[in-house]
């Protein structure tokens, strides 16, 4: 009874043991799976220069001398841009700088043209209807100095006035000797002719003309001997100090100058010596033959060096001290007409187009007035390729030509 016991635990003791091994060995020999290693694939081959032709196949691409660079199914559009590897960025040259704070200062160059200054221009008029008994100044252009005679007019009409206000003065009535003499005025009779008049009891007939500035005359509308209607004009008579400047300047400049900015002026014809004057006023209209903007300058004149017609080259006296503003180099800038943009180097590799607004450029950097802060780093060689790249998998709006 002993012995069939231990038989039976014996028995027992192996089967578990057996039960054991084949249950490790069917562990042991379960196959291992391996790791299924899968292919990318690509979706196509293009061109970096050329982004929106593709390929079906590998090779040369027809445009440049450079290999197709295929496009996998599994490539993702990162949120932050494109994405250029380290050796793709020594290859397109791409260069970055970071945006900075600048004190930008566009120097103003440009020629002009003297001209009158039609403000200072005095037309020399005839008070009453009459004849031009002599002339003083008989030719255009001629040089006259305040107060010189210009022509002595001949005016019968003026002596039943003048008669009359002589009977009413002797009555001594004062009131009526007021009215009388204020229907001389009425009459557009100098003051000066009145006077005369009370003092020698005489009428005055003859007027003399005089320059009331100095000058030369622009326009002679009368001869010796001519009868003349009353307001008829006779002489139009111009200052040479000061005189007008009418400076051209292209549209990129249009923010250069202002009404007030003072402005220096040389001649040729005077080496050496400069004319200082102020901008009065920015002319609303452009020309249209050359597409530039004209202001006008009222420059000092007072040795009458300058004359009308002559050329000058016109720069400012000085460049406004502007405070500093956020500028990128000018490169920088991808413009489409439409809009203005930078490429931003946001690290890792990754690139993102960011539309701009450009203010000021000079010197060559251009102001940014919204878009970017200090410190951003913009890509300044090779974004055209990186543009053309974002445009292809939609990180901005693609350029319409």
């Amino acid at each position: 009874m002993k012995i069939t016991t231990l038989t039976a635990v014996a028995i027992a003791i192996a089967a578990a043991a057996a039960g054991g091994y084949m249950a490790g060995q069917k562990q042991t020999r379960q196959p291992v799976s391996a790791p299924h290693a899968t292919e990318r694939k690509v979706l196509y081959w293009y061109d970096p220069m050329m982004p929106g032709q593709r390929f079906d196949k590998p090779g040369k691409s027809p445009f440049m001398d450079m290999d197709l660079v295929p496009r996998y199914a599994d490539e993702e559009q990162a949120a932050s841009g494109v994405a250029i590897s380290t050796q793709q960025q020594q290859n397109l040259g791409m260069k970055t700088v970071k945006a900075e704070m600048r004190h930008l200062v566009s120097p103003f160059s440009a020629f002009a043209t003297v001209s009158t200054d039609e403000r200072n221009v005095s037309v020399v008029s005839a008070p009453a209807s009459g004849v031009v008994s002599k002339l003083f100044v008989n030719a255009p252009q001629q040089q006259v100095k305040a107060g010189e005679a210009l022509a002595q007019l001949w005016i019968p009409q003026w002596t039943t006035a003048q008669q009359e206000y002589l009977a009413v003065r002797q009555l001594g009535d004062a009131a009526l000797t007021r009215a009388a003499r204020d229907r001389l005025a009425l009459q557009f009779m100098p003051e000066e002719v009145i006077r005369l008049l009370e003092r020698s009891g005489k009428p005055q007939t003859t007027l003399t003309l005089r320059a009331a500035r100095a000058g030369y005359v622009v326009k002679l509308d009368v001869r010796e001997g001519a009868q003349i209607s009353a307001t008829a004009p006779l002489f139009e008579i111009a200052s040479l100090d000061p005189v007008w400047l009418v400076v051209d300047y292209p549209q990129t400049q249009a923010q250069s100058l202002a009404v007030g900015s003072k402005m220096v002026a040389t001649s040729e014809s005077w080496p050496g010596e400069s004319f200082h004057g102020v901008v009065s006023e920015l002319l609303p209209q452009m020309e249209a033959s050359t597409r530039t903007l004209k202001a006008r300058i009222v420059l000092e004149n007072p040795a009458h060096k300058l004359k009308p017609g002559m050329y000058l080259s016109v720069t400012r006296a000085e460049e406004t001290q502007r405070p500093p503003v956020l500028a990128v180099p000018e490169e920088a800038v991808i413009n489409s007409g439409e809009s203005s943009r930078l490429l931003l180097a946001t690290g890792d590799g990754y690139f993102r187009p960011v539309t701009v607004k450009t203010g000021l450029t000079a010197q060559g950097w251009t102001a940014i007035l919204s878009g970017v802060k200090e410190g951003d780093a913009v890509v300044t060689s090779g974004q055209f390729l990186i543009d053309s790249e974002a445009s292809l998998r939609s990180v901005m709006p693609e350029v319409t030509p």
